[in-house]
């Protein structure tokens, strides 16, 4: 999957949310969840052992998909849409956790016993976003403002307030587009 320019990907508990938000390329028109195979691929890639899935799974996966994607957007000052808040209600009502203590005290959520398919995938992204949550990364994972682009990326920035994937594609684009209607309305 790109990358694009110079970002670094997500931290780990964000990562599995980043890489699925990015299974599409919206410039490109790449999309590669096109099967129920495409997804056992994807989450097994990701160490979510070996989750099965059938062919009605793959619209699920890709609404869940946008629904993320529009949560990250909402991370750049965007609400997200009504429709994408009832898809990640449904799912995350589907996607059981529990609590996990270590020998330190330590606590964690992870996925339930028993779960497959889509509910076990937004378990797994759902404990880690509580754990981004709990850290203080959660805000920082956004999706690119250009709506041609909608790249997930993590914003690394010291202030957390980039708006694009990449300064040099999609910023420079936007601020074209500034210009010239500025300039244009001017004339």
């Amino acid at each position: 999957m790109r990358q694009p320019g110079d970002r670094a990907p997500a931290p780990s508990g964000l990562a599995l949310l980043q890489d699925l938000a990015n299974t599409v390329d919206i410039e490109a028109g790449r999309e590669t969840l096109r099967t129920a195979a495409d997804l056992a691929e994807f989450c097994a890639a990701h160490g979510l052992g070996p989750l099965t899935f059938d062919a009605e799974d793959v619209p699920a996966a890709i609404r869940l998909r946008e629904a993320l994607r529009d949560l990250c957007e909402a991370h750049t000052g965007a609400d997200a849409p009504a429709g994408s808040l009832g898809v990640l209600d449904f799912e995350l009502s589907r996607a059981a956790l529990r609590l996990t203590v270590d020998a330190t005290g330590q606590a964690t959520a992870v996925p339930a016993h028993g779960l497959d398919g889509i509910p076990a995938l937004t378990a797994h992204i759902a404990a880690g976003v509580l754990a981004a949550v709990a850290d203080g990364t959660w805000p920082r994972l956004k999706a690119c403002g250009a709506h041609s682009c909608r790249w997930v990326y993590y914003d690394r920035s010291p202030g957390g307030r980039s708006r694009w994937c990449t300064m040099s594609i999609c910023g420079s684009r936007a601020k074209m587009r500034a210009y010239r209607s500025t300039r244009a309305s001017r004339a």
